[in-house]
């Protein structure tokens, strides 16, 4: 019996649960006498309710409430400083505070009912009338009143460098340039819904929607003066998030307010619609000043980054990070403003500030080698970057440049011809591109426990998320390697706020991080059971140490001989209770932190654009990834497939548009906003390029959730330029800009 596991392809361990329905989602769980409710949102962008009346819906038989502003609790949160694990600075929305409407759409009531079904009609027949004010949501005109925050919630712009003025003078090859990225939504399956089931004594149970369940249980203990033993949030499975469940939504405050107040168990769930109504990665505009010597050397490089933020909130992004990883040079100035709307705060999605800033820069640098007359990947192997120029560090580890060869190789970038509009089909003009890219390989504190029972069996546990990702599976896998045991002898527990302590499931950190703190707690199972087996009369193993046994097929034996070994089964049986426990907490080594930890990628594309038409299809892609160490292939390949088709989203299809004389998202639902579909997605190439790496963290693994997208939308730009000779710096590139 074969127990080695990381480095295996597996398949999920959850896969039956979710294909077969067993799964259970947070709007899926059942309580008795659940009531519903549903949310009214607000008509308009600014002003105040001068009436709202909720008469005729109160009126109804079995309609139990209508919550607003005006019969609000007074045990209400009301501290503007309180923070959830993911707030930018400033004060936090709080749903039905006061009569001010801050955006469209925002939640102005909530009306509760015996069934969905009357709560959605009653909710028809709330009445409000409304003093408006004069909104501002038009992010172009307000450029000018852009300003930089005391506190950033992304990493502050790095100090400049050099003299980039005098650089650019100097440089033989130069662009200036404008790059705009628009407002995008998360759009997962799963709605965001939260179950609050009435426990009696003031106690809850909350299944929520959420990327962090003991995230949801801090904020409802703040907001509704709580503590955390009165409140239990689970999050079994989660539908897909991308960041929209980082931070927990108005449908979970609304929900436990109902049901605190009515002391019944009452379900909140959004509609598609509101969906848009809480967050959105930011409209950003970038204008870039590039310049390069005769030899294509980089010699200056000027960032000025405007985002998107709400009135109440200075939310920023990683968006400025992205030049002192990728690129060496001597001068630089890298700024990063914010520009405040009459919108929701904007929240992080999919490698937030790395999508929109690796965007343009991996244009402009394509702009730039076609200046110098250089071939793009050339362009970039030329200005090959040694170490993070942002906090003057070297590489953990960085096989980028195997990216570029491997990656290369298997789509064939050799045969490529420098000019546009050179390679064609018939109407057909084909295009090939590349562009690199970058995401932070970070390790958080978590923490994990370990119980290996007498019949063998093994259960880990954390409170981390799964949000689709593979969670379940790599660390049943990692804890099955570390004990020697079979996928199918190991449980692990998660999305639940009375487990181990465990952040925020984002940023691409989970495997690290959680599974870190897993393999140590296995190892201390590990220790007590080398213990015991050394206690044993005659023991094969008395003079032992840890890192000299090897564990697997069910027993301990010694790595020079695997004759000497003791059975675990024999070791469990002589226990004081007849099961093994380890529990502990992990946290980044101090080596860690002298080195930049990044994943690295090289993506290659091919379009065909109808001459035409203008139509563009994405025929080819290729992604060579270097990721550390890969626990599971097969999971791990579909991160990276994932993020092609999203990052092909952000090229070709995402945008979401505000009408500015609305002051509202007018394209809110999945008829308008457009994503790729099957038909879309050609063909598709990923490679994993061996990286070893001793020092990101234990297990010497990086995140892929987020590499797999950042460098796509770029290199599909540069594709359509070679393509067409047309350069298209506004995205998505939908044909109108084309023709």
């Amino acid at each position: 019996m074969k127990t080695d596991q990381i480095g295996k392809e597996r398949n999920r361990v959850d896969g039956k649960a979710k294909v077969t329905g067993e799964a259970k989602y947070a709007a899926e769980f059942d309580a008795e006498k659940l009531a519903y409710g549903v949310v009214v949102s607000s008509g308009i962008a600014k002003g105040k309710i001068k009436r709202i009346d909720t008469s005729k819906a109160l009126a109804l038989d079995g309609v139990l409430q209508v919550f607003t502003h005006e019969n609000r609790p007074g045990y209400m949160w009301l501290d503007k400083n309180y923070k959830d694990d993911d707030a930018p600075p400033g004060s936090p929305f709080r749903p039905l505070y006061d009569s001010e409407v801050q955006f469209s759409m925002q939640p102005i009531a909530l009306v509760v009912a015996e069934t969905f079904e009357l709560a959605r009609y009653a909710a028809m027949l709330v009445e409000v009338e409304y003093e408006e004010a004069e909104h501002d949501t038009d992010f172009e005109s307000n450029l000018e009143q852009a300003y930089e925050p005391k506190e950033y919630k992304a990493t502050e712009p790095p100090k400049p460098r050099g003299d980039v003025d005098q650089a650019l003078a100097e440089a033989s090859a130069r662009i200036e340039e404008t790059y705009t990225h628009p407002a995008e939504h998360h759009n997962p399956m799963e709605m965001h819904a939260s179950t609050a089931v009435w426990e009696g004594d003031g106690k809850l149970t909350v299944y929520d929607k959420i990327q962090g369940v003991q995230n949801s249980q801090q904020y409802i203990a703040s907001a509704f003066g709580m503590s955390k033993d009165e409140v239990r949030v689970i999050s079994p499975f989660v539908g897909g998030a991308f960041g929209s469940g980082l931070r927990p939504q108005y449908q979970l405050f609304l929900a436990v307010l109902a049901a605190r107040e009515l002391q019944r168990s009452v379900r909140v769930v959004m509609t598609r619609q509101q969906m848009f109504s809480f967050g959105h990665r930011p409209k950003t505009l970038q204008r870039f000043k590039l310049g390069a010597d005769t030899g294509g050397k980089l010699q200056a490089l000027q960032q000025e980054v405007y985002g998107e933020t709400s009135k109440f909130e200075d939310y920023s992004e990683d968006v400025v990070l992205w030049p002192g990883v990728l690129y060496p040079c001597d001068n630089t100035k890298l700024t990063h403003k914010l520009v405040a709307l009459d919108v929701y705060t904007p929240l992080d999605m999919r490698a937030p500030g790395g999508t929109t800033g690796i965007y343009a820069l991996e244009c402009a640098i394509d702009e730039l080698a076609y200046k110098a007359g250089i071939d793009p990947l050339e362009f970039r192997k030329k200005n090959y970057s040694e170490k993070d120029q942002n906090e003057d560090k070297p590489f953990s580890s960085k096989e980028l440049r195997e990216c570029y060869r491997q990656g290369a190789d298997k789509f064939g970038w050799a045969k490529r011809r420098m000019e546009p509009r050179s390679m064609k089909e018939g109407h057909q003009l084909i295009g090939w591109g590349f562009a690199q890219g970058a995401w932070e390989a970070n390790q958080a504190e978590a923490s994990a426990k370990a119980v290996l029972s007498k019949e063998g069996k093994l259960t880990v546990s954390s409170a981390t998320a799964d949000i689709g990702t593979g969670t379940y599976t790599v660390m049943t896998q990692i804890a099955a390697e570390a004990l020697g045991l079979p996928l199918e002898d190991v449980t692990f527990k998660l999305g639940d706020s009375d487990l181990p302590k465990a952040p925020l499931e984002g940023g691409s950190k989970t495997v690290a991080t959680v599974g870190s703190a897993v393999k140590k707690a296995c190892e201390q199972v590990q220790e007590k059971l080398l213990k015991l087996a050394q206690q044993q009369p005659d023991s094969p193993l008395a003079e032992a140490k840890l890192e000299e046994v090897d564990f697997s097929e069910g027993k301990i034996s010694l790595k020079r001989d695997a004759s000497k070994s003791v059975q675990l089964q024999d070791l469990l049986e002589q226990s004081d209770n007849g099961s093994l426990e380890g529990e502990v907490s992990t946290k980044p080594s101090d080596e860690s932190k002298e080195y930049a930890r990044y994943a690295h990628s090289a993506v290659f594309a091919e379009v065909k654009v109808d001459e035409d038409l203008g139509t563009v299809k994405v025929t080819r892609l290729v992604t060579a990834v270097a990721g550390g160490r890969i626990v599971n292939p097969k999971t791990a390949r579909s991160q990276i497939l994932g993020g092609m088709v999203w990052g092909m989203g952000v090229a070709l299809h995402e945008h979401t548009v505000m009408d500015n004389n609305l002051g509202r998202f007018i394209n809110h639902d999945l008829d308008k906003y457009h994503v790729p579909v099957n038909a879309d997605v050609q063909e598709m190439e990923v490679i994993f390029v061996e990286e070893k790496d001793e020092v990101v963290n234990p297990l010497g693994v990086k995140g892929l959730g987020e590499i797999g997208v950042v460098g796509v939308a770029p290199a599909i730009a540069n594709a359509i330029f070679h393509a067409t000779g047309k350069r298209v710096r506004e995205l998505p590139i939908t044909m109108d800009k084309l023709l």
